[in-house]
């Protein structure tokens, strides 16, 4: 009984028998799609008859290759911003470093204040930074306060303020000095 009931389904709906499409008839159908996404109904049944298969299977090919398409796009999308990420996530890393690099500075240079306020001037020559835009202005301003008199101490005195302001205001040190 129950072969009988397929047989009659069968007899019923014929099976399609669509053809398989060789490389050339993709090739065709790839170079029309490169031209235009979206397939009008004169440019579908031209495709039909040039190549010999059911406008229907035209239409299906360019949906499904539309689908293709996209999701191509998706992960091109998406593996540029995975890129971008992994950019900003090494440039983060760098800044963090470079920003405890210069707290760990400004905490010498605060270091060298508080020296300088309780006069122990000899300590100064202890402190270094590592910073090599600071070594420079660092150290000509310690010599200079070694050998200094009071007034011309004041003077360096508030150069070491202007210097840990302009690094409490930004990254860069100033070549001024």
């Amino acid at each position: 009984m129950n072969s009988c009931f397929n047989s009659q389904n069968l007899q019923k709906f014929p099976k399609h028998n669509k053809k398989r499409l060789n490389q050339e008839q993709v090739k065709i159908l790839e170079a029309s799609f490169d031209s235009t996404k979206k397939l009008e109904l004169e440019k579908k049944l031209q495709l039909a008859k040039e190549l010999g298969v059911p406008p229907r299977q035209i239409s299906i090919w360019y949906q499904n290759r539309r689908a293709r398409w996209k999701n191509q796009n998706l992960e091109n999308d998406y593996n540029a911003l995975q890129i971008k990420l992994e950019n900003a996530l090494s440039e983060k890393m760098q800044l963090e470093k470079e920003t405890e690099t210069l707290r760990g500075e400004l905490e010498k240079a605060k270091e060298m204040l508080v020296a300088l306020k309780s006069g122990a001037q000899g300590q100064i020559r202890e402190f270094s930074l590592s910073s090599s835009c600071c070594e420079d202005v660092i150290s000509y301003s310690t010599t200079t306060w070694v050998h200094s008199d009071e007034a011309n101490f004041n003077f360096q005195f508030d150069e070491l303020y202007a210097m840990i302001g302009a690094e409490e205001n930004s990254n860069y040190c100033r070549s001024t000095w």
